[in-house]
């Protein structure tokens, strides 16, 4: 009898949630089933609303909304893939992270996505909460995908990175004695933020609305002033640091406003430009990127980095068999088979932490 495994997850962007069934062995991995599941508008909006000025009520209807809409996806995906609950083992979910401060004093991190609302309205074992555990030995609890990476990439080169382009970007060094990796910054995050605001689309699709305007420089170099890029890894981030509100405090400080076209276009040049810094500085003998998520979508975000690393090949992962769209669901399977086989999911070269942690709670039917 086989035995699947599900994952969960939704990203800085809230565009989707990303659904798929595995099937694992020990060494080895089968996508049976990937979907994207819409999120409604009021969730979205309400989410990306959320900052630490936010009632804990607010919080608390979100946390079970969210769940609901993870349970969902769940059974909507096992209906369209004839697969019976009880053939899946685990659901991995991640949860809708709402903050993100591993520097601050003490610590804190908070995903949000009720596992007992996933547990009960699927009938299927639910694993979640995956980085407080490794925050709670001096980790940052991200990003959480390289120990994925570096099993399911194993026999890419040495001098290969997995890239993965969410609303945060993050990579991931496959050197066989020595694996790391780190969140870069910016990825699609803040140009999706923009283009919503202004024009009300969820995405600027291939860089369209970007390509019309022109960089400026002046911001574009306030913008890579923020401390986090001259930060040695390990190190994460996420909306808590590159929201809208740090955008606009620093437009009030330029002397005449850029359009919005231009804005746009900067930020497009903020997320190339701080990629492509920290692959050249943190791994500057670098052959090929294997690139995952959402932005392999934007043809302006991919030419714009090939640009910047010459002599370096950019591929998808779909090269080595996994859907680009679909890798960072498949790592939440993989993260909860980890967990119930009591086998660690994280990696202190990555976090930071003391040492490798048995990551995720569990909640049963």
């Amino acid at each position: 009898m086989r035995m699947y495994f599900i994952g969960l997850m939704s990203g800085t962007s809230m565009d989707a949630i990303d659904a798929v069934i595995v099937d694992m062995e020990a060494a080895s991995l089968e996508v049976i089933a990937y979907q994207q599941y819409p999120i409604s508008e009021d969730i979205r909006r309400r989410v990306r609303a959320v900052d630490l000025t936010t009632s804990l009520l607010e919080i608390a209807v979100l946390d079970n909304m969210l769940g609901r809409a993870f349970a969902r996806a769940v059974r909507q995906l096992l209906h369209t893939s004839d697969i019976n609950h009880a053939e899946v083992r685990a659901i991995g979910s991640h949860g809708q992270t709402v903050l993100h401060l591993p520097d601050k004093d003490p610590p804190c991190t908070l995903q949000i996505g009720d596992a007992n609302i996933i547990c009960q309205h699927t009938g299927i074992t639910t694993v979640t909460d995956f980085r407080r555990a490794d925050m709670v030995v001096s980790g940052q609890g991200a990003p959480l995908a390289p120990a994925f990476h570096a099993w399911y990439f194993k026999h890419a080169g040495q001098n290969t990175l997995v890239m993965n382009l969410g609303g945060i970007a993050n990579i991931t060094r496959l050197h066989p004695e020595h694996i790391s990796g780190f969140d870069t910054g910016p990825g699609n995050g803040l140009m999706d933020q923009w283009i919503q605001n202004r024009r009300g689309l969820e995405f600027d699709e291939n860089g369209a609305w970007a390509a019309t305007g022109h960089c400026h420089t002046a911001l574009l170099q306030q913008m890579l002033a923020h401390p986090y890029f001259a930060l040695p890894p390990p190190k994460s981030t996420g909306k808590d640091s590159f929201n809208l509100r740090w955008l606009e405090a620093l437009l009030g400080q330029l002397p005449d406003r850029p359009a919005d076209k231009d804005i746009q276009a900067t930020l497009l040049a903020l997320s190339i430009q701080s990629i492509a810094d920290a692959i050249n500085q943190h791994t500057p003998a670098t052959e090929e990127i294997i690139i995952c998520g959402g932005g392999l979508h934007n043809a302006a975000l991919i030419n714009g980095l090939q640009q910047h690393l010459a002599g370096v090949k950019l591929c998808s992962s779909a090269k080595y068999g996994l859907d680009p769209d679909a890798v960072e669901a498949v790592a939440f399977a993989w993260l909860a088979r980890q967990r119930l086989e009591v086998q660690p999911g994280t990696l202190p070269s990555v976090t930071g932490a003391t040492k490798a942690v048995i990551a995720g709670a569990v909640y049963q039917p």
